[in-house]
């Protein structure tokens, strides 16, 4: 045995000597299982469970406000949401979009490829363009998987180490996989970080743009939203949730100057989208 072995052997003895003298009263069977559970937890989540984990979070949000009962208009958000999907790096997911019938201003997505945007947002638009920038911006969110991350931080180190490891496998039918759930809706109410808005935005006007339509369409939404009364109870989930609209049109001018110009004779395709939801009484009157 070389010289430089030997050091390492005693090294090695002379930290498992401390080890095992120095731990006091710490449990060790107890501080592995954790840290086992802590590296479980901080495993990517495979692509079934996030889909299991964001069927059961899209569940809780249509609880609280269901689906606007008008099959075409929500046949042409999906028709407009699989089309942009097609445009992502995940068009495979099993993308799911709908009309919530909320009257307030909002979207959202839950993890697995659910996305949702309110009635009261919906009616704030007046373009396919404007439509397909906000769908865009929420299909980032999973497609980054930042409300996945958000959970992961948010929840329970050992319940969510559970929910990697296979341990619940009861789904909705598991009180753990349902306490998992409401750890994930809550995440909405608090918000996502504003990196990851910036972020969404950022993807959103890309996607969209990818997908051939005008890419200010989700610029010229943020503005509609920025000049609607701050008092407004409608936006009072929105204001709270993202940052500030003028923070976010600022971030978008500067990504977009002199970048997005060949393409702004994109079509919005105003016309299609006014067909559709002209005659519905959604369309706020401006």
């Amino acid at each position: 045995m070389n010289r430089k072995l030997i050091s390492i052997v005693f090294l090695c003895s002379f930290a498992s000597s401390a080890l095992a003298f120095d731990l006091g009263d710490i449990d060790v069977g107890k501080a592995l299982d954790s840290l086992k559970k802590a590296q479980q937890a901080s495993a990517d989540i495979d692509e079934s469970k996030e889909i299991q984990l964001g069927g059961g979070i899209a569940s809780n949000l249509l609880g609280a406000a269901p689906l606007l009962k008008n099959q075409r208009v929500q046949k042409y958000v999906n028709d407009v949401g699989m089309w942009l999907a097609l445009q992502t790096e995940r068009p495979n997911l099993p993308w799911r979009f709908g009309v919530l019938d909320d009257n307030d201003v909002n979207a959202f997505a839950a993890p697995g490829g659910y996305v949702f945007v309110t009635r009261g947002l919906l009616a704030q638009m007046r373009s396919e363009a404007e439509l397909a920038g906000v769908l865009a911006h929420e299909m980032s969110h999973i497609l980054r998987k930042h409300y996945l991350e958000a959970i992961k931080k948010g929840a329970r180190t050992g319940l969510m180490a559970e929910f990697a490891g296979e341990a619940l496998k009861g789904g909705g039918a598991d009180p753990a996989f349902n306490k998992l759930v409401s750890a994930g809706t809550e995440v909405y109410a608090r918000g996502l970080d504003k990196e990851d808005e910036f972020e969404a935005d950022r993807m959103g006007v890309v996607i969209a743009t990818r997908a051939g339509y005008d890419p200010y369409g989700l610029p010229t939404v943020l503005q509609t939203l920025q000049g609607m009364n701050v008092q407004d109870s409608s936006l009072a989930l929105l204001f709270k949730t993202h940052p500030a609209l003028g923070e976010r049109l600022s971030l978008l001018d500067r990504l977009m100057y002199g970048q997005f110009d060949r393409y702004e004779n994109q079509p919005d395709h105003a016309r299609r989208f006014m067909a559709v939801m002209g005659n519905t009484g959604i369309l706020f009157h401006r």
